[in-house]
Parts: C-alpha cells; sequence; structure tokens
C-alpha cells in the first residue's frame, strides 16, 4: 500500500521506483492512493492508465477524487480507481474491488472518515458492515483504506475491524505513522501511510506558502514543491488460506 501521491513528484517517484519494488519485495498486490495526483487534486485518466501501466493494480482516493471533471466518466468505466463507498448513493464510481493477486480473491476498499472532513458522505463504519456482508467467502485478502483526518477514528475503524479483514491503512495527513503492528485477531493496522511528496515542503505544499497562510490567516493558492522526494508506503505478508496478517512493515525511502 502506497500513500498519498502528491502532485508530479510524487508521480515519478512511483513510476521510477515501483517495478523495482515489486520485484524487490514479491509484490503481489500494489495499492496507491491517487488523491491527490494531479497538482495536488484529484487524477486524470491519462495519469491514471500511466500508473496502471508501470504497475500499480488498484487506486483508492479521497475527498479530492472528483475536483477533476474529466475523472467522472473514467472512474465511471475503470473499476480499479476508486472513491469512497460511503459517498453519498448515486455518486460515480465504486467503492470496493474485487479481484486475484498472486493465485488468490482479493478486495481493496475504500472509506472516508466523518471527523474534520466535508459532512456529505455516510457513515463508514456501517458501509464498511454493508460491503463485509456482500464478500464471498473466498474473498480471503481485505484491504481497507481509511481516508481521514482524526487517528481516532482510523483507530477506532482498525479496532472495528479486527478479524473481519486483513489489514486497515489510515491515508489523508500525509505523514506517515509508527504505530504499525498486528491486531489480537489478525488485522495488519497503520494509522497514516504517509505520502509520496517532496521532503522539504508541508504536507507536500511550498513551505513558504503554507507558513505564510498560517500566518496571516488569508487565502492563498497551494502550490506543489519542488525538490527530492519521499516514498512512503507499507509492506504486508498475508496467510492468504485465512486472510490474516502475518508481518506489516512500513517503507520509507528518501530520494
Amino acid at each position: 500500500m502506497i500513500g498519498d501521491v502528491v502532485a508530479r513528484p510524487g508521480r515519478i517517484a512511483v513510476l521510477e521506483r515501483i517495478e523495482d519494488l515489486r520485484e524487490q519485495h514479491a509484490v503481489d498486490l500494489a495499492v496507491m492512493n491517487a488523491e491527490n495526483v494531479s497538482g495536488g487534486f484529484s487524477i486524470t485518466p491519462s495519469m491514471a492508465e500511466e500508473l496502471f501501466d508501470a504497475g500499480v493494480d488498484v487506486m483508492t482516493s479521497g475527498n479530492h477524487i472528483f475536483d477533476k471533471r474529466e475523472v467522472v466518466p473514467y472512474i465511471e468505466r475503470q473499476p480499479r480507481l476508486l472513491r469512497p463507498a460511503n459517498y453519498s448513493a448515486g455518486t460515480p464510481g465504486r467503492g470496493v474491488w474485487v479481484g486475484e493477486a498472486g493465485g488468490t480473491r482479493a478486495a481493496v476498499v475504500n472509506l472516508m472518515g466523518r471527523v474534520h472532513m466535508q459532512p456529505t458522505h455516510d457513515d463508514p463504519f456501517a458501509a464498511a458492515d454493508e460491503i463485509l456482508s456482500h464478500l464471498g467467502d473466498d474473498v480471503k485478502v481485505r484491504l481497507v483504506d481509511v481516508h481521514a483526518e482524526a487517528t481516532s477514528e482510523k483507530m477506532a475503524m482498525g479496532w472495528y475491524l479486527d478479524g473481519e479483514v486483513t489489514g486497515v491503512f489510515g491515508t489523508h495527513t500525509h505523514v506517515q505513522t509508527a504505530d504499525e503492528r498486528i491486531l489480537p485477531k489478525g488485522t495488519a493496522y497503520l494509522t497514516d501511510v504517509g505520502m509520496v511528496g517532496p521532503t522539504e515542503s508541508v504536507i507536500g505544499i511550498k513551505k513558504e506558502i503554507a507558513i505564510e497562510k498560517f500566518l496571516s490567516q488569508m487565502p492563498r493558492r497551494f502550490e506543489v514543491a519542488p525538490g527530492p522526494c519521499v516514498f512512503s508506503a507499507v509492506l504486508l505478508d498475508v496467510d492468504t488460506g485465512v486472510g490474516k496478517a502475518l508481518s506489516i512493515e512500513r517503507l520509507r525511502i528518501m530520494d
């Protein structure tokens, strides 16, 4: 699972590294959060296809997924690009992908938190219950991306789904946490995977702009920072027979 990929610097980092990382770690399924790929807001169809061709299997997203108008028809026809499953009924796209990875049936679920987020979507806990109730028993590997601001909400989701899914991984804050663990019933958990984006920045944005905004409290147009990147991800080893996590390891690679 690769964290939030931020604009061109993050996209290039994924394109340059993913093939080697897949080979080095024998990766069967590569999931990436595509929330911020295009200039920090959403993703374009051409960028998505480029990343799929490079080795990304499934992309999750969050509150910015529909900031690019051209993504709407694309997400309707591309089942491997997800939007949060707890968006309101009638929202284009899907919140869950089901397929095969390394000869094993697997599912990726995309949820979005409600604490300090836009209040236009439904209960993510209820959405998780609904999705899991419809997954067949043959779908052993179940990964959940919780795109949320509050660490407490992400932790609650991890405990809520312990034993029901293989892994619960948080995204959105762009800062990798150091609390990876396997919960008592076999679910791997990490509060936030982090970002793939510029290191000399404020969560991917030019630091000068972010600082000025905090000092003045005036609106500023965010601009993506240049320079070297951090590549944040998490590796999960799974007992595919039962869908339980065997190990979880954070990756944080600096350019």
